[in-house]
């Protein structure tokens, strides 16, 4: 499992860092059972334009590298950012 964060403009931390302190935040705020040991850094999530995050969308392009672009997504551009991290 791989850990998908988007940063706030300007901040910059380092990826260690900021990988140690993720996991350990979602191991002892969730359990280790949702525990992962990549994080990769997003310019965005995709979203509907109600605000839902696509998270079927995400899963497709992790397991199979491809999905069609759902009709209800916000900005379609942001499924291309996002395959270089969930296929590296």
């Amino acid at each position: 499992p791989r850990g998908l964060v988007v940063l706030k403009a300007g901040v910059e931390v380092d990826h260690e860092t900021l990988c140690g302190q993720l996991v350990a935040a979602v191991r002892e705020q969730v359990g280790p059972v949702a525990a992962f040991r990549d994080v990769s850094v997003v310019e965005a999530l995709p979203k509907t334009r109600s605000g839902k995050i696509l998270r079927r969308s995400m899963r497709e392009i992790a397991d199979r590298g491809d999905t069609a672009a759902p009709s209800t997504i916000e900005d379609p551009a942001v499924l291309e950012g996002l395959r270089p991290a969930l296929r590296g």
